[in-house]
């Protein structure tokens, strides 16, 4: 039988045509200009030999907005075991909305190493805290002034866990997955949904998963959402500054991985108005001695603490001062007020929440609800160590 291509091409162009038609965002996926590119000759040179002497290092650092991310890579001729092993960088802060064009160099001074998933062994992540010419922190660098605390309060060892919201979104900014027109069936089938009807992305979910754990990050856990196309993921516990620094090159990582995928990652604690969940970045915290026998008496005083600096914490819990947040935080789809202070056991609907089991086991730790997804988790923890372990 003679091989006939046009009726190949025209099969092929068929399938497409019914494929855009039944699957949601198909056709704006086809736009993406991630979509055109082909992976699979990108692939052919990533597995060209490396040099043995050569490492490649992608530094990584926050930008003026205080939410994204920016990165570029160099070649060591070493491999990197600790941040000071890195040489301290610059970059053109006047494009990263840092610094003004007459006196742009910003430098970077890396923080945190990290093994890169999409590059392989040996190469490199390394978080980045950033200063001015004149050597102070950028106005979006929040670790220095969290370290300083995390030092003050290292006898208490404090420990974080936080659990980070993320929506995925089409190419029109419309949540992936959702019909072009109207929105999907009311909240229900979807938190750890399981079902092509349920839940949308989880490719994305499980390699962001595999790449955190192959990075070092202490990756514990991912699930979806209550609102369809929205994900968390876990990390932690980790103690101190450390918590930031994991919490932000997973972030990196998650926007990485989708942007492989011609998909879109949003932070914002409220990406779909009416009747659908926001976004946060619940902060799960404890001291050495609530971890101990008895611990819950430690905990309660800490929630005490917390609520006479109620407005303080709303204020640190998102990059625009609470602005963000008070579209999330009204009492309802489990959020507390942002006005008022509460806490209870096993409510998601109080602005700290002590877990059913820690209250039987009576030690453990709080969980902090008012985190926006799109927070500074430096700034958060800077400002909950202040308030409980150093009554500042």
């Amino acid at each position: 039988m003679a091989f006939k291509p046009q009726a190949v091409f025209s099969a092929i162009r068929k399938i497409s045509a019914m494929s855009s038609s039944t699957m949601p965002g198909r056709k704006l996926l086809e736009t993406s200009p991630y979509y055109v590119i082909k992976k699979g000759v990108a692939t052919r040179f990533q597995q060209l030999a490396q040099p043995k002497d050569k490492v490649q290092a992608m530094y990584v650092w926050i930008d003026g907005t205080g939410q994204d991310l920016r990165a570029k890579s160099r070649t060591l001729d070493f491999i990197p075991t600790k941040p000071e092993d890195l040489p301290v960088w610059m970059y053109d802060g006047s494009s990263t909305y840092q610094s003004q064009g007459e006196n742009s160099d910003t430098y970077l001074c890396p923080v945190a190493i990290f093994n890169d998933p999409f590059r392989l062994a040996p190469n490199k992540l390394v978080m980045c805290e950033t200063y001015k010419h004149d050597q102070t922190p950028t106005d979006t660098n929040h670790r220095k002034a969290a370290l300083e605390v995390m030092t003050k309060a290292a006898n208490q060892k404090p420990w974080f866990g936080i659990e980070q919201e993320y929506t995925l979104l089409d190419t029109d900014g419309k949540p992936f997955g959702w019909p072009k027109t109207g929105c999907p069936w009311p909240q229900g089938p979807y938190y750890c949904g399981v079902g092509a009807d349920k839940v949308y992305g989880r490719d994305i979910v499980e390699g962001h998963y595999r790449a955190c754990l192959y990075a070092g990050i202490n990756i514990t856990g991912e699930n979806a959402e209550v609102m369809p196309a929205q994900w968390e993921f876990q990390v932690g516990p980790v103690e101190g500054i450390n918590i930031g620094d994991q919490l932000w090159m997973a972030r990196f990582l998650l926007h990485r991985i989708a942007e492989e995928f011609g998909i879109v990652v949003t932070l914002d604690p409220k990406p779909v108005p009416g009747n659908w969940n926001g976004a946060g970045a619940h902060c799960n915290f404890s001291t050495q001695s609530m971890r101990e026998n008895n611990g819950i008496c430690e905990i309660k005083k800490a929630i005490e603490k917390l609520s006479k600096q109620h407005m303080r914490h709303i204020k640190a819990y998102d990059p625009n001062g609470g602005k963000d947040n008070e579209r999330r935080l009204t009492g309802k789809l489990e959020t507390s007020s942002i006005q008022n202070f509460s806490s209870g056991v096993a409510n998601r609907g109080v602005s700290i929440r002590i877990p059913r089991g820690v209250a039987e086991e009576k030690k453990g730790y709080l969980e902090d609800r008012r985190p926006a997804a799109n927070c500074d988790p430096y700034k958060v923890i800077e400002a909950i160590v202040q308030t409980v372990c150093l009554n500042e």
